[in-house]
């Protein structure tokens, strides 16, 4: 499933998905596929997605 809420709380912070790569230190391509829902990250790589975004873990991947 797509994670459109990660990539608008990105976009929301006029952020690239190399610069949230860089932040979270991971590839670009890593930020592409959980955005595309191609790849399911880890707990800790959530958590950091989450931090540098401001969002919390249910607002990002949290499915409804």
């Amino acid at each position: 499933m797509k994670n459109l809420r990660m990539k608008a709380a990105r976009a929301a912070l006029d952020l690239s998905q190399q610069q949230l790569a860089d932040a979270v230190g991971v590839s670009r391509q890593t930020i592409n596929a959980i955005e595309k829902g191609d790849y399911n990250p880890t707990i800790k790589l959530c958590v950091a997605i989450c931090r540098c975004l401001g969002k919390t873990l249910d607002e990002l991947f949290w499915e409804d």
